[in-house]
């Protein structure tokens, strides 16, 4: 196991397994959370999802077990290659696992030099140096806008831009220095932070994806099956609230003929759930998670 699983008993306690339920863990990681699953399942059976392949060396040696190395937003295509069609519950953990921030050669953290890769499948084409060094000015100021919310987008697209003119930006202190001018003295690592933020899910597809995963859940949900889902930034934070509430991410909620709302989930969490002071102190990786839990209808 590479990370420390965040809210593990709520994790565990969200879902109300099972012993003969069907359950996905839509991010396998280190296999924390999946572990502390299996814990409850007698006779049923857990899927792990993970497109890592670094992620394989942590499969849990158990026939009710599957891990499949697959992006999460084809869970419905992958789970019914192995004749699952339904399923009551699912667990997801957002972002970028402690492992990936870990391995410099990733490019996922500021505190390495390395190439500016980000991806989380590294059989993917597009990297981060792909996005700085070929996309538009309008691109890029859209994506650290939008993925990042850099006050200064316009800038520090320009000033990408004049940098790349010189020579490709292809390492993490090339960004770094090419770049410094944007950043407010004192702010550096809040304002990499969202840099380097907004390339991660432009590279990765992130918030797509996380769309993808949400309706495909809810589908494949049974009856009073649950998702709960781990977010670490405000734009899959509400998403999730959003079709959670909404059972969809934007516009106004459809009603029926006698102004019933029509939605598929009902909302277990109004307001999400934050670690405790004490799970931060010990795993610092807690420290921006939001929990929301949902029921099928």
């Amino acid at each position: 196991m590479y990370h420390t699983p965040v809210l593990l008993k709520d994790c565990i306690e969200a879902l109300k397994i099972k012993p003969d339920g069907i359950y996905v863990d839509a991010t396998f990681g280190g296999g924390g959370h999946s572990a502390e699953i299996l814990k409850k399942i007698a006779d049923g059976k857990l899927i792990g999802f993970d497109q890592d392949e670094d992620a394989e060396t942590n499969k849990l040696s158990d026939e009710r077990f599957i891990l499949v190395k697959a992006n999460f937003r084809n869970m419905t295509s992958e789970l019914q290659k192995i004749g699952v069609t339904q399923i009551d519950g699912l667990l997801a953990d957002l972002g970028v696992s402690s492992h990936q921030f870990d391995t410099a050669d990733r490019g996922f953290s500021t505190r390495f030099d390395s190439l500016l890769d980000m991806r989380m499948n590294k059989n993917e084409n597009l990297t981060a140096a792909k996005v700085l060094n070929s996309y538009s000015e309008n691109d890029l100021r859209k994506i650290f806008r939008e993925y990042g919310e850099v006050e200064n987008a316009s800038r520090l697209a320009k000033t990408i831009l004049s940098a790349r003119k010189e020579k490709p930006i292809e390492t993490i202190s090339e960004l770094k220095n090419a770049i410094v001018n944007c950043v407010k003295r004192g702010k550096e690592n809040q304002y990499y932070a969202k840099v380097f933020q907004a390339l991660r899910i432009e590279v990765n597809d992130e918030l797509n994806a996380l769309k993808d995963l949400l309706k495909q859940a809810t589908e494949m949900l049974n009856k009073e099956g649950r998702i709960a889902v781990i977010s670490y930034h405000s734009l899959e934070d509400r998403l999730v609230k959003n079709f959670f509430r909404h059972g969809k991410f934007e516009g106004e909620v459809e009603k029926d003929f006698y102004w019933n709302r029509i939605v598929p989930l009902r909302e277990i969490t109004h307001k999400p759930i934050f670690p405790s002071e004490k799970e931060i102190e010990n795993n610092s990786r807690a420290r921006s998670a939001k929990f929301r839990i949902a029921e099928k209808i």
